[in-house]
């Protein structure tokens, strides 16, 4: 079966692709995530927070080596000693690219145009053959309308695909009202694809001890379904290429995002939960499916029930909202 499809201008044997997870942290489990059949990965954020908050520590703790017994400040870790998370990244995106033939991409989550642009670059130079944006911005701000939010996501985009000349990949969230038109604005940066969609984790309460918490949900399948709508009606309006992220969990949920149009789809709680060897039981069921259907290829498939290929296009909008209600299958 020919399940090759094409990325961000690289062409991968199939269209699955971990994305960034804790996993990406192992080499031994990279290295069983490409024996398992993955065609790229995604390696875990880059957090400028945390490269803040390491290189803080780092100042208080040379400006204060003076401080007490003179002898004691032997016992201080010199700057060059210590353990930095962009340096651990950048040789995980080295000792990656040794071991492993798929290709490396880099997933960078940023807080400050400096920031982002000069650690794309640093990320870019280190040899990943790409770099995800994970734009993770919530709009708090009443004040902040949603023209200057995109304005803002635009204006930082095309100064950092100037900085860079691998291809770039946006994590988009699915809270913009004009998504599709945003994504045309993305095509003129000079991006090359887009991954719908980033999951924003959201805080809870905990009435006993009345205190705002932070808890991690994994996906289900049935949160697929948002990235699967936006993904069939991007396919042939956009001239990016299309990842489907969140909620795919078997082969059949990453059937259905390439039939909506996805050249890729990413895996993460699934892997999380059941290991890579999840990942060669979803593309074992890939191509037993891709056998038994009239298509010679994954690329013949892909979008064959999208918004613009679909017989009722209506079914991607308001239609099944209504026959939904009106047959009462809740």
């Amino acid at each position: 079966m020919d399940l090759q499809t094409n990325y961000l201008g690289m062409t991968l044997d199939n269209p699955l692709v971990p994305s960034a997870s804790p996993l990406s942290r192992d080499i031994s489990l990279c290295c069983q995530l490409e024996d398992a059949g993955a065609s790229a990965l995604v390696l875990y954020s880059l957090f400028e927070e945390e490269l803040d908050s390491q290189y803080a520590r780092r100042i208080h703790l040379l400006e204060s080596r003076e401080i007490g017994h003179s002898e004691a400040s032997h016992f201080l870790p010199l700057q060059t000693e210590s353990s930095h998370a962009l340096e651990q990244y950048l040789d995980q995106i080295q000792t990656l690219k040794q071991r492993l033939a798929i290709p490396i991409i880099a997933s960078l989550n940023g807080t400050s145009r400096d920031g982002w642009i000069n650690n794309a670059k640093l990320l870019a130079d280190a040899g990943a053959d790409a770099l995800e944006l994970n734009i993770y911005t919530v709009a708090a701000d009443p004040m902040q309308s949603a023209s200057a939010m995109e304005r803002a996501y635009i204006e930082l985009i095309s100064e950092l695909r100037k900085a860079v000349s691998c291809p770039v990949v946006v994590k988009l969230s699915p809270y913009f009202s004009a998504l599709g038109h945003f994504v045309r604005q993305l095509e003129d940066t000079g991006i090359n694809g887009v991954s719908l969609f980033n999951r924003f984790y959201q805080p809870d309460i905990d009435p006993d001890t009345l205190r705002v918490q932070a808890n991690i949900h994994l996906s289900r399948s049935e949160d697929a379904l948002l990235s699967m709508r936006w993904l069939g009606i991007l396919f042939g309006k956009t001239r990016l290429t299309l990842a489907a992220t969140g909620g795919i969990h078997n082969a059949e949920d990453a059937i259905k995002m390439l039939l909506a149009g996805a050249d890729v789809t990413h895996l993460c709680s699934v892997l999380l939960q059941q290991g890579p060897g999840a990942l060669s039981q979803i593309l074992t069921g890939i191509s037993g499916w891709l056998d038994d259907s009239p298509y010679e290829s994954l690329e013949q498939a892909r979008g064959v029930l999208s918004h613009l290929h679909t017989g009722d296009p209506t079914l991607y909008e308001r239609a099944s909202y209504v026959q939904l209600l009106k047959t009462g299958h809740y």
